[in-house]
């Protein structure tokens, strides 16, 4: 599952309109380095723990403490960005104008219900 997220704290942690996303099951998921995490609670409730490098700054990846079981790397840490393929848009209530929401994929004004994983799941059943 991959995702754009337009939240102010994707916005503001990228430094641009919004974050790109993976969803990955965490037992599947491992880093090599030092990841020094930053807490916040989303508008949900919930608490966003936000990964970065120990050595240069770099957003690494994020986990959500209402998503258990799954990691949110961020597609801009991969060595060949073209294998994420994003499926979604959230909370794009919150795009600024200038940043493009492309029409073609489900778009939701805030995180669906049911998470992104039950959006992929529902596309998968269609």
């Amino acid at each position: 599952m991959v995702g754009h997220c337009h939240c102010i704290d994707c916005r503001k942690s990228s430094g641009t309109g919004h974050c790109t996303h993976l969803v990955v099951p965490e037992q599947a998921f491992y880093v090599t380095g030092s990841v020094t995490f930053y807490d916040r609670a989303a508008d949900s409730g919930n608490i966003i723990s936000r990964g970065f490098c120990g050595t240069c700054g770099s957003p690494v990846y994020s986990k959500n403490s209402g998503m258990s079981g799954v990691v949110f790397p961020r597609a801009s840490v991969l060595d060949d960005p073209e294998i994420a393929k994003p499926q979604m848009v959230v909370y794009a209530s919150q795009a600024p104008s200038w940043d493009h929401v492309n029409p073609a994929l489900p778009v939701f004004a805030t995180m669906p219900e049911g998470g992104p994983q039950k959006v992929v799941a529902t596309k998968s059943a269609s």
